[in-house]
């Protein structure tokens, strides 16, 4: 069996792309910094998203079956840290952003690289956490500035591209 430090460790040495999601609907607004986002089809869109399962989050994704993802520029680390902050209310954490509501209802972050306005499909479990399969129904591309990241347990915005 892998040891839990080593493997925490291991991961840190993984590089993602820092989002923010966020939830709408009859269980209520919410919305938690994260790294574990992937894609996983174009075809239909689709992607997957973890979320610890003694997260408050968590609840709320699975009643309200709906959610934005979205992706974060190098300017905004800030921002994923009001998120990431558990001891802020959702309605501080809300107010330090500029929104824009999705037709699904759920409201996506101006300014972000990407906004995924998505419908869950599907969710699994797998030890302290569940894995949310995810519809693609909404997409609002940002601006093209480099992406910020979680690296070595810390943010790094990624250089700008070498204009030829």
């Amino acid at each position: 069996m892998i040891n839990t430090q080593d493997f925490r460790a291991a991961m840190a040495r993984l590089g993602a792309a820092v989002n923010i999601i966020v939830t709408d609907g009859p269980a209520g607004r919410h919305g938690m910094t994260v790294s574990a986002v992937c894609s996983v089809s174009d075809s239909p869109a689709s992607l997957l998203l973890c979320v610890n399962r003694s997260a408050r989050m968590h609840a709320m994704l699975k009643d309200n079956g709906r959610l934005t993802v979205n992706v974060l520029s190098g300017t905004q680390e800030a921002l994923s840290s009001i998120f990431a902050n558990r001891t802020l209310d959702m309605e501080t954490r809300f107010a330090m952003a500029d929104w824009t509501m999705l037709d699904h209802g759920v409201p996506a972050l101006t300014g972000a690289l990407a906004a995924f306005g998505c419908t869950v499909h599907s969710t699994t479990e797998m030890g302290s956490h569940s894995i949310f399969l995810c519809e693609v129904e909404h997409l609002l591309l940002g601006g093209d500035e480099p992406g910020l990241v979680y690296f070595d347990r810390r943010y790094h915005a990624l250089p700008m591209r070498a204009v030829a």
